[in-house]
């Protein structure tokens, strides 16, 4: 929650990052109902503001913010929109962050390109993307209402069928799908989830050969 506030306060001191969502068709309401944050290009900005809160640097590690390195630790997350994702019940339990470098005049690093376009939290204690569905805590309800579910790719096609009324959508981590109910753990996973809520599920993944398989 913690680093979700400053992503979100970063996000309103970068313009350029809202300009991108809104190219791309979010508006500034779904913006701020799905908590979207930024994460500066810098290498300790969110572990030096949860620090100084008085959170442990072993802590943050265990939740997959921050990275061990040969000469200390530095943020998992740089340079990136921040996409937080929570539990059935809306608690935030890990991030999904897209590449965005700024501009060249900007006071910030850029961020290699070379990096992937999208960066999940690891697996932790809180989080495992064959467990979790994300915008499961707004989907839910309308699942159960109208009696079936929509299985996307990613955060922004989750995001904006719900901006266009289809709030019974989830998504998955990449085509992350898992293909029984239960875990080894007997832990439900999150198509045992979404079974639970509904046995009728309509799959919208993408055509490519990944979604197609």
């Amino acid at each position: 929650e913690g680093a979700t506030s400053f992503f979100e306060s970063n996000f309103e001191k970068t313009p350029e990052a809202r300009a991108y969502l809104l190219d791309r068709g979010l508006s500034d309401a779904t913006i701020k109902s799905f908590r979207v944050g930024y994460a500066p290009a810098t290498w300790r900005s969110v572990s030096d503001h949860l620090i100084n809160k008085g959170f442990k640097k072993e802590d943050l590690e265990t939740v997959g913010l921050i990275k061990r390195s040969e000469t200390g630790f530095y943020d998992r997350f740089r340079g990136r929109i921040i996409f937080p994702i929570s539990d059935s019940s809306g608690r935030v339990i890990a991030f999904s962050g897209r590449i965005f470098a700024l501009p060249s005049n900007s006071t910030q690093a850029p961020t290699a390109t070379e990096e992937a376009k999208y960066l999940n939290s690891p697996d932790t204690p809180l989080f495992n993307k064959s467990n979790v569905l994300f915008g499961i805590d707004k989907a839910k309800a309308p699942i159960r209402t109208r009696g079936y579910s929509i299985v996307v790719e990613g955060q922004m096609d989750l995001i904006l069928s719900h901006q266009a009324t289809f709030i019974n959508t989830v998504a998955v981590s990449g085509t992350a799908l898992a293909d029984n109910v239960s875990d080894g753990e007997a832990k439900i996973n999150n198509l045992g989830l979404i079974r639970r809520l509904s046995p009728n599920v309509i799959f919208a993944y993408d055509g490519d050969e990944a979604g197609i398989r």
